[in-house]
């Protein structure tokens, strides 16, 4: 009787918005992290959309040296990128209000906070959004727990390294030569190519995708022919069937009668779930990398090898990465320098000592 009494009570039109809201037959799941998710997405990528066409040049440093990313401006698809916030500003907020005027806000690289803290609180609504969705399907949480591993990657890089380091300046500029010049100007200046937890994510990223390919290789190969022999074996399958017309178990042993045999004899489940794992952890290892290096806990430093007479230091491959980093460290430095001041500069700092 009571269900029927809720049934019949007319709903106002808070009561049809959470219904919307949660209900699970809509085409798109909204949930109540997709409340403030979607507002905040749309919010970083307008901004980022209009800062990446036509925004002014930002002051890089502290002797008022400016540099434009902007289409506008001159760069192309591949150099454009909204730059960091300016040294001047530090760690502290900077929203529109607070500048005196929208020339200073826009010339202190006030865009890429908006687009930075917007992004961040809509990654952890979508990571939210995963498990909410996964509850109320009453599915397990596996999916939002391997989205955290490049959600926590994408806080470490674009806020705690920033923290670390004292400045939004030093966040990575967001476009694609931006990108690949702040991975430079990582290494040169915490040499993570010696880092342990690098070795671990790379181990683990490239690993996980070089195992993933080889399995979906394998399973897809696997099909089972439903076909004639006039027919195309691919016709045996079609988009959206219910069925599978592929075998996980005929692909394993396949493996395992060609190189692996312990393999024939796996689950297919557990090598689903060993691959998700692999992966998962090896972001992780390359969010702790990030989070390491944004307090200075760089990698190893190791000492050159001294030859027995003569004392004499022989080169190793870690000392050229030294030297390389140590390159790349002055080249940024601001003001002008020659080739040949840049390689004597590079070679007294690394030049072992008697």
């Amino acid at each position: 009787m009571v269900a029927i009494l809720e049934r019949l009570r007319p709903k106002g039109y808070w009561d049809r918005f959470c219904n919307w809201v949660t209900s699970t037959d809509n085409r798109f799941y909204l949930g109540w992290f997709g409340v403030v998710m979607v507002p905040c997405m749309f919010a970083a990528a307008i901004c980022f959309l209009a800062a990446i066409v036509a925004a002014p040049p930002v002051v890089v440093d502290g002797l008022g040296r400016m540099v434009s990313g902007s289409l506008l401006d001159g760069n192309n698809l591949i150099t454009a990128a909204v730059l960091p916030t300016s040294p001047a500003i530090g760690l502290h907020l900077y929203p529109v209000w607070s500048a005196p005027s929208l020339d200073e806000w826009l010339l202190n690289g006030g865009p890429y906070q908006l687009i930075v803290l917007h992004f961040l609180v809509a990654v952890a609504c979508y990571l939210g959004r995963l498990w909410e969705f996964s509850y109320r399907l009453g599915m397990r949480p596996w999916i939002a727990v391997a989205f955290s591993a490049p959600a926590s990657a994408a806080f470490a890089i674009c806020l705690i390294y920033p923290i670390g380091q004292g400045a939004f300046a030093s966040g990575m500029p967001l476009g694609i030569t931006g990108t690949f010049n702040w991975m430079l100007q990582l290494q040169a200046a915490h040499d993570i190519l010696n880092h342990p937890l690098h070795m671990l994510a790379v181990t683990g990223v490239l690993g996980a995708a070089c195992l993933c390919a080889f399995d979906g290789s394998v399973v897809t190969s696997s099909f089972v022919s439903r076909t004639s022999d006039e027919e195309s074996v691919n016709q045996g399958y079609r988009f959206g069937q219910a069925e599978e017309t592929y075998s996980p178990w005929a692909a394993y042993g396949f493996v395992g009668r060609l190189a692996i045999g312990p393999a024939g004899m796996i689950n297919p489940r557990m090598v689903a779930a060993f691959l998700a794992v692999y992966a998962t952890v090896g972001v992780w290892c390359g969010t702790a990398l990030v989070t390491a290096v944004a307090f200075n806990l760089d990698g190893f430093r190791y000492r050159p090898i001294i030859e027995s007479q003569g004392y004499r230091a022989i080169p190793t491959w870690a000392d050229v990465v030294k030297r390389a980093g140590a390159g790349i460290e002055n080249s940024m430095e601001p003001g002008t320098m020659a080739v040949s001041e840049l390689v004597h500069r590079s070679a007294q700092r690394w030049a072992p000592k008697p």
